[in-house]
Protein backbone atom coordinates (compact mmCIF):
# COMPACT_ATOMS: atom_id res chain seq x y z
CA UNK A 1 0.00 0.00 0.00
CA UNK A 2 1.68 3.24 -1.15
CA UNK A 3 -0.72 5.85 0.63
CA UNK A 4 -0.98 4.16 3.73
CA UNK A 5 -4.98 4.97 4.03
CA UNK A 6 -6.32 2.39 6.32
CA UNK A 7 -9.29 2.54 8.55
CA UNK A 8 -6.95 3.78 11.64
CA UNK A 9 -5.59 6.15 9.76
CA UNK A 10 -9.19 7.54 8.82
CA UNK A 11 -10.29 7.41 12.06
CA UNK A 12 -7.27 8.97 13.66
CA UNK A 13 -7.35 12.23 10.96
CA UNK A 14 -11.36 12.49 11.75
CA UNK A 15 -10.52 12.79 15.48
CA UNK A 16 -7.15 15.56 14.65
CA UNK A 17 -9.46 17.62 12.71
CA UNK A 18 -12.28 17.86 15.38
CA UNK A 19 -10.12 18.19 18.59
CA UNK A 20 -7.35 20.87 16.84
CA UNK A 21 -10.39 22.69 15.79
CA UNK A 22 -11.53 22.64 18.84
CA UNK A 23 -8.08 23.61 19.98
CA UNK A 24 -7.66 26.42 17.06
CA UNK A 25 -11.02 28.29 17.80
CA UNK A 26 -10.13 28.52 21.61
CA UNK A 27 -7.03 29.96 20.85
CA UNK A 28 -8.38 32.52 18.97
CA UNK A 29 -10.37 33.60 21.72
CA UNK A 30 -7.16 33.96 24.40
CA UNK A 31 -5.55 35.75 21.41
CA UNK A 32 -8.72 37.86 20.02
CA UNK A 33 -7.11 41.11 21.60
CA UNK A 34 -3.11 40.39 20.49
CA UNK A 35 -1.48 43.18 18.64
CA UNK A 36 1.20 41.39 17.41
CA UNK A 37 1.35 39.81 14.01
CA UNK A 38 1.23 36.02 13.03
CA UNK A 39 2.97 35.87 10.57
CA UNK A 40 5.26 38.28 8.91
CA UNK A 41 2.80 39.78 6.82
CA UNK A 42 -0.91 38.90 8.28
CA UNK A 43 -2.47 39.79 11.60
CA UNK A 44 -3.98 37.14 14.26
CA UNK A 45 -7.20 37.91 12.95
CA UNK A 46 -6.21 38.10 9.28
CA UNK A 47 -4.28 34.26 10.04
CA UNK A 48 -7.64 33.27 11.60
CA UNK A 49 -9.62 33.73 8.35
CA UNK A 50 -7.18 32.27 6.32
CA UNK A 51 -7.67 29.18 8.14
CA UNK A 52 -11.06 29.76 7.97
CA UNK A 53 -11.17 30.30 3.85
CA UNK A 54 -9.73 26.98 3.55
CA UNK A 55 -12.23 24.96 5.76
CA UNK A 56 -15.16 26.58 3.85
CA UNK A 57 -13.40 25.72 0.71
CA UNK A 58 -12.78 22.15 2.07
CA UNK A 59 -16.61 22.05 2.64
CA UNK A 60 -17.30 22.39 -0.40
CA UNK A 61 -14.89 19.72 -2.17
CA UNK A 62 -15.36 16.73 0.08
CA UNK A 63 -18.90 17.39 -0.34
CA UNK A 64 -20.00 14.56 -2.71
CA UNK A 65 -23.14 15.72 -3.02
CA UNK A 66 -22.05 18.69 -4.81
CA UNK A 67 -22.17 21.45 -2.66
CA UNK A 68 -21.65 24.53 -4.58
CA UNK A 69 -18.36 26.62 -3.65
CA UNK A 70 -18.37 29.55 -1.31
CA UNK A 71 -16.67 32.26 -3.43
CA UNK A 72 -17.34 33.43 -7.27
CA UNK A 73 -14.64 31.71 -9.04
CA UNK A 74 -13.23 29.97 -6.44
CA UNK A 75 -13.37 26.64 -8.16
CA UNK A 76 -11.20 27.95 -11.27
CA UNK A 77 -9.19 29.52 -8.79
CA UNK A 78 -8.65 26.46 -6.85
CA UNK A 79 -7.96 24.21 -10.26
CA UNK A 80 -5.25 27.19 -11.70
CA UNK A 81 -3.21 27.72 -8.51
CA UNK A 82 -0.03 25.90 -8.15
CA UNK A 83 3.04 25.98 -5.03
CA UNK A 84 4.14 29.22 -6.61
CA UNK A 85 0.85 30.75 -6.63
CA UNK A 86 -0.32 29.81 -3.57
CA UNK A 87 0.14 33.42 -1.73
CA UNK A 88 -2.17 34.96 -4.66
CA UNK A 89 -4.34 32.46 -3.93
CA UNK A 90 -4.98 33.21 -0.31
CA UNK A 91 -4.65 37.10 -0.85
CA UNK A 92 -7.81 36.57 -2.72
CA UNK A 93 -9.63 34.06 -0.69
CA UNK A 94 -9.28 36.47 2.00
CA UNK A 95 -10.20 39.48 -0.10
CA UNK A 96 -14.10 37.49 -0.16
CA UNK A 97 -13.81 36.41 3.18
CA UNK A 98 -14.31 39.84 4.67
CA UNK A 99 -14.91 38.88 8.84
CA UNK A 100 -11.66 39.98 10.98
CA UNK A 101 -13.00 39.32 14.72
CA UNK A 102 -11.08 36.43 15.85
CA UNK A 103 -13.77 34.90 18.04
CA UNK A 104 -16.61 35.12 15.37
CA UNK A 105 -13.69 33.64 13.05
CA UNK A 106 -13.91 30.66 15.49
CA UNK A 107 -17.56 30.29 15.53
CA UNK A 108 -17.58 30.03 11.86
CA UNK A 109 -14.98 28.52 11.26
CA UNK A 110 -16.51 25.35 14.20
CA UNK A 111 -19.64 24.54 12.12
CA UNK A 112 -17.58 24.74 8.51
CA UNK A 113 -15.86 21.62 10.20
CA UNK A 114 -18.99 20.18 11.66
CA UNK A 115 -20.07 20.12 7.76
CA UNK A 116 -16.81 18.68 6.56
CA UNK A 117 -17.17 15.43 9.39
CA UNK A 118 -20.74 14.88 8.20
CA UNK A 119 -20.46 15.03 4.90
CA UNK A 120 -17.31 12.86 5.17
CA UNK A 121 -19.02 10.17 7.27
CA UNK A 122 -18.93 6.94 5.80
CA UNK A 123 -17.18 7.91 2.98
CA UNK A 124 -14.29 6.50 1.16
CA UNK A 125 -10.97 7.54 2.59
CA UNK A 126 -9.13 6.75 -0.35
CA UNK A 127 -11.88 8.59 -2.83
CA UNK A 128 -10.12 11.18 -5.04
CA UNK A 129 -10.38 14.75 -4.09
CA UNK A 130 -9.70 17.52 -6.82
CA UNK A 131 -7.57 19.94 -5.61
CA UNK A 132 -5.04 22.56 -6.32
CA UNK A 133 -3.18 22.70 -9.78
CA UNK A 134 -4.94 19.93 -11.15
CA UNK A 135 -3.87 17.62 -8.82
CA UNK A 136 -5.56 14.95 -7.10
CA UNK A 137 -5.87 13.66 -3.07
CA UNK A 138 -7.15 11.34 -1.55
CA UNK A 139 -9.91 12.14 0.90
CA UNK A 140 -7.90 11.64 4.15
CA UNK A 141 -5.36 13.17 2.90
CA UNK A 142 -7.47 16.54 2.51
CA UNK A 143 -8.35 16.57 6.11
CA UNK A 144 -5.27 15.56 6.89
CA UNK A 145 -4.10 18.97 4.94
CA UNK A 146 -6.42 20.81 6.98
CA UNK A 147 -5.40 19.37 10.28
CA UNK A 148 -1.87 20.75 9.15
CA UNK A 149 -3.33 23.83 8.56
CA UNK A 150 -4.05 23.95 12.29
CA UNK A 151 -1.31 23.10 13.45
CA UNK A 152 1.12 25.31 11.74
CA UNK A 153 -1.06 28.35 11.73
CA UNK A 154 -1.83 27.70 15.47
CA UNK A 155 1.73 27.87 16.07
CA UNK A 156 1.66 31.60 14.63
CA UNK A 157 -0.85 32.43 16.74
CA UNK A 158 0.30 30.98 19.79
CA UNK A 159 3.36 32.40 19.11
CA UNK A 160 1.94 36.09 18.70
CA UNK A 161 -0.16 35.82 22.03
CA UNK A 162 2.13 33.73 24.51
CA UNK A 163 0.54 31.31 24.46
CA UNK A 164 0.82 27.31 24.55
CA UNK A 165 0.18 25.14 21.61
CA UNK A 166 1.43 21.66 21.62
CA UNK A 167 1.12 19.09 18.32
CA UNK A 168 1.02 15.28 18.53
CA UNK A 169 3.94 14.14 16.56
CA UNK A 170 1.34 11.18 15.77
CA UNK A 171 -0.99 13.78 14.65
CA UNK A 172 1.52 15.77 12.63
CA UNK A 173 2.72 12.40 10.65
CA UNK A 174 -1.13 13.11 9.11
CA UNK A 175 0.23 15.36 6.53
CA UNK A 176 3.18 13.15 5.76
CA UNK A 177 1.63 9.77 5.31
CA UNK A 178 -1.92 11.20 3.79
CA UNK A 179 -1.47 14.06 2.18
CA UNK A 180 2.15 14.55 0.70
CA UNK A 181 2.33 10.44 -0.34
CA UNK A 182 -1.09 10.96 -1.57
CA UNK A 183 -1.26 13.91 -3.76
CA UNK A 184 2.31 12.77 -4.86
CA UNK A 185 0.56 9.43 -6.04
CA UNK A 186 -2.33 10.25 -6.97
CA UNK A 187 -1.05 12.81 -9.23
CA UNK A 188 0.24 16.27 -8.58
CA UNK A 189 -0.98 17.85 -12.00
CA UNK A 190 0.94 21.37 -12.45
CA UNK A 191 1.32 22.08 -8.57
CA UNK A 192 5.37 21.77 -8.87
CA UNK A 193 5.10 24.14 -12.23
CA UNK A 194 7.74 26.79 -12.15
CA UNK A 195 10.60 25.53 -10.24
CA UNK A 196 12.89 25.96 -12.77
CA UNK A 197 15.21 22.80 -14.71
CA UNK A 198 14.93 19.97 -13.34
CA UNK A 199 18.11 17.35 -12.56
CA UNK A 200 18.65 14.97 -15.02
CA UNK A 201 18.00 10.86 -13.79
CA UNK A 202 17.05 9.75 -10.59
CA UNK A 203 17.35 11.01 -7.13
CA UNK A 204 15.44 8.70 -4.68
CA UNK A 205 15.20 9.84 -1.09
CA UNK A 206 14.06 7.22 2.09
CA UNK A 207 11.82 9.14 4.68
CA UNK A 208 11.04 7.03 8.11
CA UNK A 209 9.67 8.04 11.38
CA UNK A 210 8.46 6.36 13.60
CA UNK A 211 5.10 8.14 13.58
CA UNK A 212 4.69 7.28 9.71
CA UNK A 213 5.50 4.32 7.46
CA UNK A 214 8.72 4.68 5.50
CA UNK A 215 8.52 5.81 1.87
CA UNK A 216 10.38 6.44 -0.68
CA UNK A 217 10.46 9.95 -2.67
CA UNK A 218 11.97 9.25 -6.19
CA UNK A 219 12.25 12.72 -8.92
CA UNK A 220 13.35 11.26 -12.19
CA UNK A 221 14.14 13.85 -14.76
CA UNK A 222 11.51 16.13 -12.83
CA UNK A 223 8.96 13.44 -12.58
CA UNK A 224 7.79 12.84 -8.74
CA UNK A 225 6.93 8.95 -7.05
CA UNK A 226 6.39 7.06 -4.27
CA UNK A 227 8.14 3.71 -3.62
CA UNK A 228 7.64 1.53 -1.08
CA UNK A 229 11.41 0.82 0.42
CA UNK A 230 13.49 -0.94 -0.64
CA UNK A 231 12.90 -1.35 -4.40
CA UNK A 232 15.81 0.62 -6.12
CA UNK A 233 19.01 2.14 -4.76
CA UNK A 234 18.63 5.07 -2.45
CA UNK A 235 20.70 8.26 -2.84
CA UNK A 236 19.81 10.52 0.45
CA UNK A 237 17.77 8.87 3.94
CA UNK A 238 16.47 11.00 6.11
CA UNK A 239 14.57 10.16 10.02
CA UNK A 240 12.28 12.68 11.00
CA UNK A 241 9.83 13.79 13.86
CA UNK A 242 6.58 14.87 11.80
CA UNK A 243 6.66 18.19 13.69
CA UNK A 244 9.76 19.59 12.74
CA UNK A 245 9.32 18.21 8.74
CA UNK A 246 6.47 20.04 8.61
CA UNK A 247 7.55 22.88 10.04
CA UNK A 248 10.84 23.12 7.79
CA UNK A 249 8.76 22.57 4.68
CA UNK A 250 6.59 25.31 5.49
CA UNK A 251 9.35 27.60 6.27
CA UNK A 252 8.91 28.11 10.02
CA UNK A 253 11.80 26.91 10.82
CA UNK A 254 15.31 26.68 8.52
CA UNK A 255 16.82 23.40 7.40
CA UNK A 256 19.73 24.15 9.75
CA UNK A 257 17.89 24.10 12.84
CA UNK A 258 15.54 21.46 11.47
CA UNK A 259 19.10 19.41 11.95
CA UNK A 260 20.47 20.58 14.70
CA UNK A 261 17.46 19.97 17.29
CA UNK A 262 17.24 16.45 15.63
CA UNK A 263 14.08 16.68 14.31
CA UNK A 264 15.09 16.05 10.69
CA UNK A 265 18.70 13.91 10.66
CA UNK A 266 20.40 13.12 7.54
CA UNK A 267 21.51 9.29 7.86
CA UNK A 268 23.71 8.72 4.89
CA UNK A 269 22.67 7.52 1.17
CA UNK A 270 24.61 6.85 -1.79
CA UNK A 271 24.72 10.50 -2.79
CA UNK A 272 23.48 12.26 -0.37
CA UNK A 273 24.54 15.94 -1.69
CA UNK A 274 21.64 15.49 -4.13
CA UNK A 275 19.25 16.44 -1.13
CA UNK A 276 19.30 20.13 -2.53
CA UNK A 277 18.28 19.39 -5.98
CA UNK A 278 15.61 17.63 -4.83
CA UNK A 279 13.87 19.89 -2.37
CA UNK A 280 14.31 22.44 -4.87
CA UNK A 281 11.56 21.04 -7.16
CA UNK A 282 10.12 19.11 -4.26
CA UNK A 283 8.84 21.84 -2.13
CA UNK A 284 5.01 23.36 -0.31
CA UNK A 285 4.79 27.19 0.18
CA UNK A 286 6.57 28.75 3.23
Amino acid sequence: MIVPITQDRWTSARKALDETGDRFAELLERAARTTSNATRDWSVADTAAHVATLARIYASIVDANGRPYPFPGAENLVNETVVDTVDDFNEELLGEFTERDPEKIGRVLRADLDTILQVTEGADPAAAIPWLGGSEVPLAGVLAHLVNEFQIHGRDVALAAGSPWVVPPEEAGLFFDLFLLGVTHYGYGRLLDGHGPAPKGRVAVEFSSKFTSTRVMALTDGFVTVEEPGGGPVDVRLSFNPVTLNLMLFGRISKARAAFTGGVVLRGGRRPWTLPSFLRIVRLPS
